[in-house]
């Protein structure tokens, strides 16, 4: 401990020279009991006083390490700031890791796989009508036969399209169109325009009502801006895109697939309508539209079709698809393409020793150069596109052909649309 510097002002130092001067100078006779008693008072304080001192030497150094823990604890130094991160960061994804196992632990979601969108065009185009850029502007579309009301060519957006008036009928003007021309299996597409504030309906009969005998009790389908259904009881199952969407204008894309009696509507990517057992036999088609304004239909199609992918792969070694669609002299996929598109990805995950050589063709309107150079992006379109998908590109090729491999006669709509065509070729 520190020496005092001799100080009166010490109040110890002083209070130890009062004593003794007593002790020296005080007469003898005094009593002794007296000094004995001093003796023992100033040793108490003295006592006192050292153990109050002492408490405080103790203190002070007990708050030097609190105050360096709390330095530390602030962050003042590097070394103790990253401790402390660290540490909080590991708390933190503890508390997250515990989080998401309890979590897990009481929400057991099934994994559910469910496709609203499966359709695949037919196999050979038994009908096809865009209409053509040949058709004359207010004149009856030549394609077609009129069963009621009126029907023209409009040109909408640089496109010729039918427009119908006077809640138009009409039906495929067909050979030997009074028989039955729908075989078993087969597809219906068509682009039907909806004005944003007027949801009026078009209707779908299976028979041709102007040339075949009428059917007691028809059973139509009804499209509008947002929903499909049928006209009888029996098929209650009416869906629709969105209820509570407001109707935009625009043009949707109307697929229909028949197969042996099982019957499905779609309307752009998802699948509105879902019969098991269609209680008719489809003979032929009728289009209608109620009495409104701007009603408008393009890109109609009649396919017949189709054995199944693997059954083609097996049998012929390849695949040919017409459902796979660009717009208008350019490589960019449709939106319907996709359902060819993931029939084929399945396959392929499902057999991965299969491997495609991705070939195009058009028909032959337009420049043989250009039909080439077109055939080839459009091919390597479509395997970029199964490549994007998970198909590993060591698994597909493409290439092109242009017109040089036609399928059917170009002098025919139908052909044409035949000849336009996407092809897998196993290697």
């Amino acid at each position: 401990m520190k020496k005092q510097p001799f100080n009166f002002k010490t109040p110890i130092l002083f209070k130890l020279l009062i004593i003794f001067s007593v002790f020296f100078f005080i007469p003898q006779n005094i009593d002794a009991q007296f000094f004995k008693k001093l003796a023992k008072h100033a040793k108490e304080k003295i006592n006192k006083e050292a153990e109050k001192r002492s408490e405080k030497r103790l203190d002070k150094s007990i708050d030097k390490k609190f105050d360096k823990a709390e330095e530390g604890l602030d962050g003042k130094g590097k070394k103790n700031k990253k401790e402390v991160n660290n540490t909080n960061q590991d708390v933190k994804q503890k508390a997250n890791s515990t989080n998401a196992n309890e979590t897990n632990k009481t929400i057991n979601k099934p994994t559910v796989v469910w496709s609203k969108f499966d359709f695949v065009p037919g196999d050979t185009v038994i009908f096809e009508d865009s209409p053509s850029v040949d058709e004359e502007n207010g004149e009856f579309p030549s394609r077609w036969d009129l069963a009621k009301g009126n029907a023209e060519i409009a040109n909408v957006d640089g496109e010729n399209v039918i427009m119908f008036l006077q809640g138009g009928s009409i039906v495929p003007y067909l050979k030997n169109s009074n028989k039955d021309y729908l075989p078993e299996i087969f597809t219906i597409e068509f682009d039907v325009y909806f004005k944003e504030e007027n949801p009026y309906r078009y209707w779908l009969s299976f028979y041709d009502n102007k040339n075949q005998s009428s059917v007691t009790g028809d059973i139509e389908i009804y499209v509008n801006g947002l929903e499909m259904g049928s006209s009888n009881k029996r098929y209650p199952g009416t869906e629709s895109l969105n209820w509570n969407t407001n109707h935009e204008g625009k043009w949707r894309h109307i697929s229909v697939a028949f197969t042996k009696g099982k019957l499905k509507a779609y309307m752009n990517e998802t699948r509105l309508i879902n019969i098991p057992h269609f209680e008719r036999n489809p003979t032929g088609l009728t289009i209608r539209a109620e009495n409104n304004p701007e009603k408008y239909i393009k890109n109609i199609r009649i396919a017949k079709g189709g054995v199944k992918y693997y059954d083609r792969v097996l049998t012929d070694g390849k695949i040919i698809v017409n459902g796979i669609k660009f717009d208008v002299n350019k490589a960019t996929l449709k939106p319907e393409s996709m359902g060819p598109i993931n029939k084929i990805y399945e396959l392929m995950q499902k057999d991965q020793s299969l491997n495609f050589s991705v070939e195009g063709h058009t028909d032959s309107d337009g420049d043989e150069a250009h039909n080439q150079t077109l055939s080839e992006a459009r091919a390597k379109t479509v395997m970029q596109k199964l490549n994007s998908m998970g198909i590993d590109a060591s698994r597909l090729k493409s290439k092109g052909f242009g017109e040089s491999k036609p399928l059917d006669s170009n002098n025919t709509p139908e052909g044409k649309a035949n000849n336009r065509r996407v092809e897998f070729v196993k290697f």
